[in-house]
C-alpha cells in the first residue's frame, strides 16, 4: 500500500468514526427528554406521597390516585422555605405543603386521609430518606410517589441507590404535566428541566458528592 492510500483510509476511518459519533450524539440529544421519563404500573399502595414542586399538578394527580383506590393515605413532603426569616419580618407565609394540602381537599381527599410530613427537605434525596424513615416508622411497606414526568428517573435511580427494594416504590408521573419529552429544546422550561435531571442523576450516579445549599 502506498503512502498515499494509507494517508486516505486513516482519514477515511477517521471520518467513519466521526460520523458515528456525531450520529449517537444526535440521537442522544433528541431522546433524552424521553428517556428520562419512567412510570411503574399502578398497584395498592400503603401510602402515596406528593413530592414537592409543580404546584398543583402533582397534588392533582395524587388525588385522583387515592380516589381510584391505590392508597388510603397522601402524604405530602414539604420543601425547605423561607418561612422562618420571613416571621422574624413579622410576614406570614403559606408554604407549597400548605397549597397542596388544600388541592387535596378540593380533589375530594378526605381531611384525616392527608398527612403533612414533618421534616422539610431541600432536595429528593433528602426527600427520599424522610420517606424512607416515614414509613418504617408506620409499618409501610409500599409508596407510591407522584412528580413530574422529567423527575421520574432520577425518583427511581435515588430511591434504588438509597433504599434499594423495601420500602417498595411505585414511581408515578402528573398526568397534567405539560413537559413535552419528545420537544424538550423546543421550551426554556423543559430544556431546563432536561439539564437539572441529568445533572441530578451524575450526582447520584457519583454517589452524591453535591450536596445542597445550606444558605
Amino acid at each position: 500500500m502506498t503512502e498515499s492510500n494509507s494517508k486516505k483510509r486513516r482519514w477515511l476511518v477517521a471520518g467513519s468514526i466521526l460520523i458515528v459519533l456525531v450520529a449517537a450524539g444526535a440521537l442522544i440529544f433528541f431522546k433524552i427528554g424521553e428517556w428520562l421519563v419512567v412510570q411503574d404500573p399502578a398497584v395498592h399502595a400503603d401510602v402515596i406521597i406528593v413530592l414537592s414542586g409543580d404546584l398543583p399538578v402533582r397534588a392533582v394527580q395524587a388525588a385522583e390516585l387515592y380516589k381510584a383506590g391505590y392508597a388510603d393515605q397522601v402524604w405530602v413532603s414539604p420543601p425547605i422555605s423561607a418561612a422562618d426569616e420571613l416571621k422574624e419580618m413579622h410576614i406570614s407565609f403559606l408554604g407549597e405543603d400548605f397549597y397542596n394540602e388544600k388541592v387535596l381537599l378540593a380533589e375530594g381527599v378526605r381531611p384525616d386521609a392527608i398527612r403533612v410530613m414533618d421534616r422539610p427537605s431541600a432536595n429528593t434525596e433528602e426527600e427520599v430518606r424522610a420517606i424512607s424513615e416515614w414509613m418504617h416508622a408506620n409499618n409501610f411497606r409500599t409508596a407510591m410517589v407522584v412528580t413530574s414526568k422529567p423527575h421520574t428517573r432520577r425518583v427511581r435511580t435515588i430511591w434504588r441507590k438509597l433504599i434499594g427494594s423495601d420500602p417498595r416504590l411505585i414511581v408515578r408521573f402528573a398526568a397534567g404535566d405539560p413537559y413535552d419529552g419528545a420537544h424538550w429544546w423546543r421550551h426554556t422550561h423543559d430544556a431546563l428541566a432536561v439539564v437539572r435531571e441529568i445533572l441530578g442523576l451524575l450526582n447520584a450516579w457519583a454517589g452524591f458528592p453535591l450536596r445542597p445549599s445550606t444558605m
